[in-house]
């Protein structure tokens, strides 16, 4: 990542330039067994396809896809491909008869970390899939198994002994959400009922395990390495959080220091008022003074130490979305396409909205992602007058679904695991076959310790406001900071705030980068952490009243994110597997 804004060249320029760099950042490893990477005459071909000024496709986006085919006895010709061969998450099933229509199904592994898969042929073809060295074939459209798990209805429908899920298009509406909950909280989700739900809805062995003993305790107390805010003042307040701390008083908290929440270790929370900080931080230019009621008005913190978990990013069953923003107008726009990489659908490819069943069991915590589409992109000023208005780009399951643009602050996550946030350039396209999770939002709150360059400037930074145009509103946003090389992300919730309240509080807890995520509505910025009592899961958010956002059926409210399809992207956190 690099620290600075670039303007001059066009997206396939930069690309053509870097293409080259691509293979070589992929991880041998990841490419052992199952579909590999192209061969270096398709992988130049499909590296120009992503160069063009307008891709046109999904699979245009992503020079990395590799397929295999056969053909059966019958003249159906399967072909299997791999979106990403060095993520090893995301693939495409194309079945397609010698006469009558081609079907095509997405595939998602398992076990991304665990499971191989590859297409194998002959008379009989079959999906060859190794999990952990135990190699079996699997054909899911011969035992009518791929037709049920289609007609299931179901975000995410197991084949293949659990080893594949077939993602099923949804709706992220409360009647679909309450049909899907429904079912999850009928069966129960958690803790030992996980193997209820499996045995009893569909096959006998289990893939989930126990996550008990995570309560293991650290080599450096986190509080501790966290330190405290710099205030001016710091005073006892009483926050309106929804989780217990340990070591709080009755509820009441120091301004600025920082508390772990209660049954979720590694995960702190903290609470101030921008009016608190210290006038040192002030002193710093580049950002406006703040007014009386973003004074006073409270920001809650929630920090998560990144050496206890893995950060990953779905997307939402209709946002951000792929189509046009309605804010670029004339040389914003291309007109030639529905959107601005040349579609406005992911087809074949499904967004559920909804974390994988394969991480319930190790989910600590959610929160939403950034803009929607139509408001992703630039209106007016120089920004909306090239790479057509510079849409906020997002990836995820090592799939690019919108170009990640230079000069746009990103929250990413590599092939090796790590957590990064920062301004994208021109030469990081080189590293898109080692991005796994990544989304854009807008330009830097703080880059390098300091307010970013359009953090005073309301058009330049895009930064929205309210319904009534106020640059003052609710606002939710995160940023990186790293302790004697031990990262922590944080994400803040800020009642009433405009970007240079956001940018003083960054500041004043000492991030080395910050971007605004989304705002306006609770259900925008929300946050929660998930605790277990025994085999149930605890949703504690981080206000209150987000819990009007988790959807209902009728047994009551179940988690968002978790446990029903949403319409809206979101982050999770998860504990590593033991």
């Amino acid at each position: 990542m690099e620290f600075a804004l670039s303007r001059s060249r066009s997206f396939g320029h930069v690309l053509r330039a870097v293409a080259p760099c691509i293979l070589g950042l992929v991880p041998p490893a990841a490419l052992a067994d199952g579909i590999g990477l192209p061969d270096p005459a398709r992988l130049e071909v499909q590296q120009a396809q992503l160069a063009r000024d307008i891709p046109g496709s999904v699979f245009a986006l992503n020079p990395l896809r590799n397929d295999q085919g056969a053909v059966d006895a019958a003249g159906t010709r399967f072909t299997l491909t791999s979106l990403n061969p060095a993520v090893n998450h995301w693939f495409v099933l194309e079945i397609a008869p010698a006469s009558g229509r081609a079907q095509s199904v997405h595939l998602e592994s398992g076990d991304a970390e665990g499971t191989r898969l590859s297409l194998v042929g002959g008379d009989d073809p079959a999906l060859r899939i190794d999990r952990d060295g135990e190699v079996f074939d699997c054909r899911p459209w011969a035992d009518g198994a791929l037709e049920e798990a289609r007609a299931s209805d179901l975000p995410f429908a197991p084949v293949c002994d659990w080893s594949l899920f077939v993602r099923n298009p949804v709706r992220g509406n409360r009647t679909t959400r309450e049909a899907v909950s429904q079912f999850l909280r009928d069966n129960v989700i958690f803790g030992d009922s996980i193997v209820n739900l499996i045995k009893g809805a569909f096959y006998e062995d289990a893939f989930m395990v126990s996550s008990e003993g995570i309560e293991a305790e650290e080599d450096i107390d986190g509080v501790a390495l966290l330190g405290t805010a710099r205030l001016d003042r710091t005073p006892q307040i009483r926050p309106y959080w929804g989780f217990d701390l340990v070591g709080d008083d009755a509820g009441r908290v120091t301004a600025g220091s920082w508390y772990e929440i209660e049954d979720a270790p590694g995960i702190y929370a903290s609470a101030m008022q921008p009016g608190m900080i210290a006038r040192e931080v002030f002193d710093v230019p580049g950002a406006n003074g703040l007014d009386g009621v973003e004074r006073n008005a409270d920001v809650y913190l929630v920090a998560f130490d990144l050496t206890r978990f893995e950060l990953g990013y779905e997307i939402g069953t209709d946002h951000p979305g792929l189509e046009w923003s309605s804010r670029p107008s004339g040389a914003g726009r291309h007109y030639q396409a529905p959107g601005p990489d040349g579609f406005d659908r992911p087809d074949p490819l499904v967004f559920t909205g909804m974390l994988s069943p394969n991480l319930y069991d190790r989910v600590a915590a959610t929160f939403t992602g950034g803009f929607k589409r139509d408001h992703g992109a630039w209106r007016f000023g120089q920004w909306a007058t090239f790479n057509w208005g510079n849409h906020y780009g997002f990836l995820s399951h090592g799939v690019l679904f919108s170009r990640l643009w230079p000069g746009l602050a990103t929250l990413y996550v590599t092939t090796e695991g790590e957590v990064g946030m920062g301004t994208w350039a021109e030469a990081d396209a080189a590293r898109l076959g080692e991005m796994v999770f990544a989304r854009q939002n807008g330009v830097p709150l703080i880059e390098n310790g300091v307010p970013g360059s359009q953090v005073t400037s309301w058009g330049g930074g895009n930064w929205s406001g309210s319904a009534e145009a106020q640059l003052r509103t609710l606002r939710g946003g995160a940023c990186m900071r790293q302790i004697g090389g031990r990262p922590f992300l944080i994400y803040a919730y800020f009642s009433s705030v405009t970007p240079s309240g956001m940018a003083r509080t960054f500041q004043a807890y000492d991030c080395d980068y910050a971007m605004l995520l989304d705002m306006n509505s609770q259900e925008l910025t929300y946050l929660a952490v998930y605790t277990r009592d025994g085999d149930e899961i605890e949703t504690r958010h981080l206000v209150s009243g987000m819990a009007e956002s988790d959807p209902r059926g009728s047994g009551g409210a179940v988690p968002r994110f978790i446990a029903a399809p949403d319409n809206r992207d979101f982050f999770y956190l998860v504990r590593p597997e033991e």
